[in-house]
């Protein structure tokens, strides 16, 4: 995609949507960290009804701990990979509290040593946490990178790079949840809604998919 293509594709995401955020709910950055790591493999939705029950008693590494990873099963039961999941919030949060003083620290590096968090994950939490121009390349982003022809790439990591090559500073911050939010609605996986998309005509994507048709009317 051309270097004006690509202003264009952020300014056109931008205007339909000013003020993007992550639909993940959580209260601090350790709540965050928590939420992340128990989304992968498992929707948005599907976390936050299992964290507002969750964070309303814990809110610190240490509340996390007390809790145990047994009292956190139950709250997070509905949630795949759970078992897992809660021995790697219990373990994250033990090393939080051991490494970095109970605080969660503003370094992807750092973040990536706590266990259950990978860079997908660290980087949403430098990005929404810390305000640092990271790209969190999920499932959304891949196919939207490369479908479109923003960053195309084999790998999330090779995507990532080409994000963070091509996305120019006014879009920086919040170009990964423009793409996410538009994966997520937009350009989906199966059958993306090409009648309704702001970047249609940028788009690599040549199959465009049409508008359904409307129920034809009762005589």
């Amino acid at each position: 995609m051309k270097k004006a293509d690509v202003v264009e594709f952020y300014a056109r995401l931008a205007a339909d949507n000013p003020h993007p955020e992550t639909e993940l709910e959580a209260g601090n950055p350790f709540q965050l960290v928590v939420a992340v790591a128990l989304s992968a493999q498992a929707t948005d939705i599907g976390v936050n009804k299992a964290t507002r029950a969750l964070f309303e008693v814990v809110k610190t590494p240490e509340q996390m701990v007390a809790l145990g990873e047994e009292g956190l099963k139950q709250h997070i039961k509905t949630i795949g990979l759970f078992n897992t999941k809660a021995k790697n919030v219990i373990a994250l949060s033990e090393k939080l509290i051991a490494d970095f003083g109970g605080e969660v620290p503003a370094d992807r590096d750092a973040l990536e040593t706590l266990p259950g968090v990978g860079r997908k994950t660290a980087n949403v939490v430098m990005n929404v946490a810390f305000g640092a121009e990271t790209f969190a390349v999920d499932t959304h982003i891949f196919r939207v990178g490369n479908r479109t022809g923003l960053a195309r790439g084999k790998t999330p990591l090779a995507v990532e790079l080409k994000l963070d090559k091509a996305t120019p500073a006014p879009f920086r911050l919040h170009a990964h949840h423009w793409l996410i939010l538009h994966g997520r609605y937009v350009c989906k996986a199966r059958r993306p809604e090409c009648w309704r998309c702001v970047v249609a005509d940028l788009c690599a994507y040549k199959p465009k998919t049409p508008a359904p048709a409307s129920p034809a009317k009762p005589a």
